[in-house]
Formats: structure tokens, C-alpha cells, sequence
């Protein structure tokens, strides 16, 4: 079975979302203002014939032409950096400011942690956090070449994350990226849905559930949270932060995306969440020409 197959009821517009899931991917970049500026980087791909299209929703973003980003001198340089559009936003929903202590729970290879730090004009203290060191290297890797300076990079199991080594009490903001079955991926990589398994869906909802809840518990009062995924799924999703919200002291807020996005839902498969879900962000394919995404901003102790 297509794991698609399971949004039929969900899905406003199911056969436009059905039919944009079977499309390629745009090809987009992000201008890494820590090195450049956003007309700096136009200027210099057009100057090297470069065809490319800005985002409607973020003049950041840029749509290129070709599946080739990384073949010209601005992207070798770090004035850009791929990431899927999509996935922008759960930074922006976090919204960090500069000089504040920032997680970003499971960093790697990099680029939602990169986009953190140049929101955060490159000053504070970030940190960059997995447990798995093959992945730590990429996300080294393009710290570097972007020229971030403020962070520091830990290897540790987000879901008992240790505040010790960093010698803080809590942090200002948290980024839960989380690990997940990955159908909002399929434009890119058609394999995950042939891969996908209910069992699969099951094994990570332990590992999201124990990642969110500490990332709360790490966050000063008042502080933010942010719950992003991609895939479609409500298990790994809003059933997801609806058991955070019973376990832990937080509750929704709704961020103004600046990406179409449609509410979260409060009932699936014969179990329902918590009414403020429906304040939480789902992105599919078919409104934006965007891979898909969730996206949850909690506030601490409130």
C-alpha cells in the first residue's frame, strides 16, 4: 500500500496533493547572509548566467533553473546553501534573536542550524546537536563553509540531553527537527514511500515523544519550542506534541507562517488531541510546490 493512501480523508484536495507528490522538486537554495546579502548573491548569479527564480514567500529562497546548485562560484564560496524550501520555516517559526542560547536538537547535516545562525546574525551561542558522528561531520562541514562562528557542535541522545557540558541553566530556544518516516520527501526521493512501514511509524513516535519532552524541560519559561517534521502522518505529529502538552508545561501558539499552510488536526484514527493543535502548521505539496512539512511552536511555562 502507498502510505499516501491513508490521507484520502485528510487531505483538502487529495488528487491535486496526490498529483503534486508525483512531481520533481524545484531545486532551491538559500542566500547565507552571514556571508552576503540577498541582492550580493543575485547579482553574482546573474552575472554567471545562473537562472533562477525568487520565492514568493521569502526573498531568500531561490528556485534554480537546473538540479545543479552547487556547480557555480557563489555556492562554492557559502553565499548559498541547498535547502529544500519547505524546510525554512520551522526556523523562522522559532525566530531566534540575536545573542540568545539556542538548541537546535537534532542539527545535523546543517541547514535549518546554518539559517539559525545567520537569524541570529551570527552572535550568541548555538548549538548544533546528534548522536550520530557520520552526521556531525556534514554539519561541520558546512558550518565552515558558511562561516558560522557561534555555534557549538555536541554529540549526544536528544532525549536525555545533558545541560552540563554547556554550563547553562536553560536555553532561550529550542529546534526539534525531528526523525521521522520522511513521507513529505517523496518528490526528491520516491524510495520512502516504497520503504515506509506502519512498524517503522511506530519505532520513531517513542524517539519524537522523548526528544520534544526534553527539549522543553530545557527551556527557560516564556522560552520556544518548535516541533517540525516531514512527513504527513499525525501519529508522528500532532499526536505527538498532544502528548507533550499532557506531560510537560507548555501549550500552542499560533505562528503566522508566511507559507500557505493548512491547521492541524484534532482526531485520527480514533483518537483526539488537544483543540489548540488545530494551531499547528501542515504544508502539502499541492499549495506551494513544496516538498511536505508539520510544524508545532510550543511556548514554555505559560
Amino acid at each position: 500500500m502507498n502510505p499516501l493512501d491513508r490521507y484520502d480523508d485528510l487531505v483538502p484536495g487529495y488528487e491535486a496533493f496526490r498529483e503534486a507528490c508525483d512531481r520533481p522538486l524545484p531545486s532551491v537554495v538559500r542566500v547565507n547572509t552571514i556571508k552576503t546579502t540577498v541582492e550580493r548573491a543575485r547579482e553574482a548569479l546573474d552575472a554567471e548566467g545562473v537562472g533562477y527564480e525568487p520565492t514568493d514567500w521569502h526573498d531568500g529562497l531561490l528556485r534554480f533553473d537546473d538540479h545543479s546548485p552547487g556547480t557555480n562560484w557563489p555556492y562554492f564560496h557559502g553565499w548559498l546553501h541547498g535547502q529544500e524550501e519547505v524546510s525554512a520555516l520551522p526556523a523562522l517559526a522559532l525566530d531566534p534573536r540575536p545573542g540568545e542560547r539556542v538548541l537546535d536538537a537534532c542539527a545535523a547535516p546543517g541547514s535549518k542550524t546554518s539559517q539559525l545562525a545567520a537569524l541570529m546574525d551570527d552572535t550568541g551561542t548555538l548549538v548544533g546537536n546528534d548522536n550520530n558522528l557520520g552526521r556531525l561531520s556534514a554539519l561541520r562541514h558546512n558550518a565552515e563553509r558558511l562561516g558560522v562562528t557561534n555555534l557549538a557542535v555536541t554529540r549526544q541522545d536528544a532525549r536525555n540531553y545533558s545541560l552540563k557540558p554547556m554550563q547553562m541553566d536553560a536555553f532561550d530556544r529550542v529546534l526539534v527537527d525531528a526523525p521521522c518516516s520522511c513521507e513529505g520527501t517523496c518528490r526528491k526521493n520516491p524510495d520512502v514511500l516504497d520503504q515506509w512501514t506502519m512498524d517503522h511509524v511506530q519505532g520513531l513516535i517513542g524517539v519524537q515523544k522523548g526528544i520534544l519532552r526534553r527539549a522543553v524541560q530545557m527551556t527557560r519559561e516564556g522560552g520556544t519550542v518548535v516541533y517540525s517534521t516531514c512527513t504527513f502522518a499525525p501519529e508522528e505529529n500532532e499526536a505527538v506534541v498532544d502528548y507533550v502538552l499532557d506531560a510537560e508545561d507548555c501549550r500552542v501558539v499560533d505562528r503566522d507562517l508566511p507559507l500557505q499552510t493548512d491547521p492541524g488536526v484534532t482526531d485520527w484514527d480514533g483518537e483526539t488531541f488537544d483543540a489548540s493543535l488545530t494551531d499547528t502548521h501542515r504544508v502539502y505539496p499541492h499549495r506551494n510546490d513544496t516538498g511536505g512539512f508539520y510544524c508545532a511552536t510550543l511556548e514554555v511555562g505559560a
